[in-house]
């Protein structure tokens, strides 16, 4: 790798690779990253169309076929869809809520926000959702995304506005979702899951631009609440009935993959139409996951802090997607074309005046959540014109891992979590122990120099840095 401008890392073209690859990475995190991941960036270089170069965040860890931290740009007419550049968990994301309400007002109610929380969202491995949602209704879910949510009185129509595509993405085609999918998918609506998903109260921490953070509504104190799931059990199946779908495409394109993980179909392709209609359908789904999970958590503020005399509306700030593919244009060997982004633990991020954004964060960019671990803190960045120019207007998802799962329920052996967490002032509710050992800070990349990374790069500018002060994990 070759050091070409600040955090900014290149591997040059080598054997079949069309573009070269690209690595946002501090000289600290750079020297850790894994080989494994390293091979799959170089390998998704490869690909009929990709365009630029194949782009990997300073999270970047090993993942199925791409990396995760990992972006790539196909060119519409000769490029290529591939399942494995989105993921599994299609449409998983983060959105943030904020308020008004201190640090100091919030801390006498808790442990009787978070239990209420606990027992309001349905989380854990399996977990079902607490509404009955109809075949009907599932079919405008997969069509409509929060559309159906707002009409049927989960959130306000404000909240619209605040979502990556306004909660919709275009194209989806339930019919394409096969019975499988639809019967994981009917009873986990509403419902976290387990893994790195959470519900996360948190405490503005530090604030590094205080215009944006004005605009954003963020002050120095105040609460903010975190959502991270995704299309759970559905989503899941999308994938896994698309790679199988996909597996004859790849004889009749005659695609030399250097990884069958790869596996891919012609954008413009029937099956590669196909996927896409798929993927759009469950990140419909996904969206409105968190759009239920936001309704039950206002509810309980409410309920808890109105009791009180305490003010408890929560703002949307944004949601965004970090496991997606998007139709997106871009000035290439300066023309405008429009390609067809991947994004897999990869983080939208458009710089002011985007076409794309709405109207509320046209003059400062587009807010960027990310997730630290749940020891450690969380930010709040904006995007920049130099995203658009450099990464396809992409940044980090999060941490990365660093150990995987098994690994860290073994480095944590013998500790007691919850005791430690709380003892330095986080109080943690988790369905079960193995996921509080699974998730350990110690399983992550320090957030802070992951954040330094694309700060330092330039492709987004922290606005604020968040602690956690309550959490709940599946």
């Amino acid at each position: 790798m070759k050091l070409i401008s600040k955090n900014i890392w290149q591997i040059p073209r080598e054997g079949k690779m069309r573009v070269p690859a690209f690595i946002v990475a501090s000289d600290k995190i750079a020297k850790h990253i894994e080989l494994g991941a390293i091979e799959q960036l170089k390998n998704v270089a490869t690909l009929p169309g990709i365009v630029k170069g194949a782009f990997a965040m300073p999270d970047i860890h090993q993942g199925y076929g791409f990396p995760i931290g990992g972006v790539a740009a196909f060119d519409i007419d000769n490029g290529i869809v591939s399942p494995g550049g989105v993921g599994y968990d299609i449409n998983c994301g983060v959105r943030m809520l904020t308020s008004n309400i201190t640090y100091n007002e919030i801390k006498p109610f808790l442990n009787k926000i978070l239990s209420h929380i606990y027992s309001n969202v349905p989380c854990g491995i399996g977990s079902k959702g607490k509404i009955n949602v109809s075949r009907k209704d599932l079919k405008e879910i997969l069509e409509n995304g929060v559309n159906w949510a707002i009409k049927s009185g989960f959130g306000k129509k404000e909240d619209i506005e605040s979502i990556e595509d306004r909660g919709k993405i275009n194209g989806a085609n339930p019919d394409f979702i096969s019975e499988r999918a639809v019967e994981r998918g009917l009873p986990q609506v509403g419902s976290l899951g387990a893994g790195n998903h959470f519900i996360e109260i948190q405490a503005v921490k530090e604030i590094f631009n205080k215009n944006i953070a004005d605009e954003f509504g963020i002050k120095k104190d105040n609460v903010t609440i975190m959502i991270h799931t995704g299309s759970r059990g559905l989503g899941y199946q999308v994938c896994d009935d698309a790679i199988r779908q996909l597996r004859q495409s790849n004889l009749k394109y005659n695609m030399d993959l250097p990884d069958r993980e790869l596996i891919s179909a012609p954008i413009n392709s029937k099956e590669g139409k196909r996927y896409l209609s798929q993927m759009a359908a469950a990140a419909n789904y996904a969206f409105v996951n968190r759009q239920l999970i936001t309704h039950w958590i206002r509810e309980v503020f409410h309920n808890i802090l109105n009791e009180e005399g305490s003010p408890s509306d929560l703002r949307l700030l944004y949601d965004i997607c970090h496991n997606i593919a998007k139709f997106e244009n871009y000035n290439i060997d300066t023309k405008l074309k429009s390609v067809l982004v991947h994004r897999k633990g990869a983080t939208r991020a458009f710089g002011p005046f985007n076409e794309l954004l709405p109207d509320i964060y046209k003059k400062t960019g587009q807010p960027i959540i990310i997730p630290g671990d749940m020891g450690r803190s969380s930010y709040i960045l904006v995007g920049t014109k130099n995203a658009e120019n450099m990464t396809f207007s992409s940044t980090c998802h999060g941490s990365g891992r660093v150990l995987s799962r098994h690994k860290a329920i073994k480095a944590t052996k013998g500790i007691d979590l919850q005791k430690t967490l709380e003892e330095s002032g986080i109080k943690v509710i988790a369905k079960s122990w193995k996921t509080l050992h699974e998730e350990a800070s110690i399983a992550y990349k320090d957030i802070s120099d992951v954040i330094d990374s694309v700060d330092g790069a330039g492709i987004c500018q922290k606005v604020a840095k968040l602690i956690p002060i309550g959490v709940i994990k599946g």
